[in-house]
């Protein structure tokens, strides 16, 4: 199961990189994630170094992919990824382990950085492991970034729904396909 679209908007490094920039001051760590940033290795690496120029922030990749598949690009952004997660999101295996949103995904520590920001993650979730930041667009939009526990989304929805509230999850883009 993929919850994310295979297939969205387009933009460019340069305008992500924009975007970002006026964020990153108050930043304390990069996460790139979903749809697939391996799908797109040239962007990646560009946007890969971008970042790494405007900020000294650890910077941390999602993939879906395992490891093994996503040697030739690693080599090319050598240094440039402190931690990657690698492998499928897998909703019928245990999520125990911390920034895993499934027991089956591998977490590498890739840098020296790397290392001494995350290494303290190879363990099972902490309470203090599971935290969510909340964003408000001006268009009424809520977007949460972290890993939630399972169903805690659709508990959310469906507590609202009963509130009065619309709300759509990624799930539920998921079951429309």
């Amino acid at each position: 199961m993929d919850t994310w679209a295979s297939v969205g908007g387009e933009t460019t490094v340069d305008a992500v990189l924009a975007q970002a920039g006026a964020w990153l001051p108050e930043a304390d760590g990069i996460t790139i994630s979903g749809g697939e940033p391996f799908d797109q290795p040239d962007a990646l690496i560009a946007l890969l170094d971008g970042l790494r120029r405007l900020s000294t922030c650890d910077i941390l990749v999602y993939s879906g992919h395992p490891l093994e598949l996503l040697a030739d690009t690693l080599v090319r952004a050598d240094g440039l990824i402190d931690v990657l997660i690698s492998d499928p999101f897998d909703i019928d295996a245990p999520q125990t382990r911390a920034l895993r949103g499934s027991d089956n995904q591998r977490l590498h520590c890739l840098t020296a950085r790397g290392r001494a920001r995350f290494s303290e993650y190879e363990h099972a979730s902490r309470g203090k492991d599971k935290a969510l930041d909340v964003m408000f667009d001006d268009d009424g939009s809520v977007w949460f970034a972290g890993i939630p526990d399972r169903d805690d989304f659709q508990r959310l929805r469906d507590l609202l729904t009963d509130q009065g509230h619309h709300v759509r999850i990624s799930a539920d883009k998921v079951k429309n396909r």
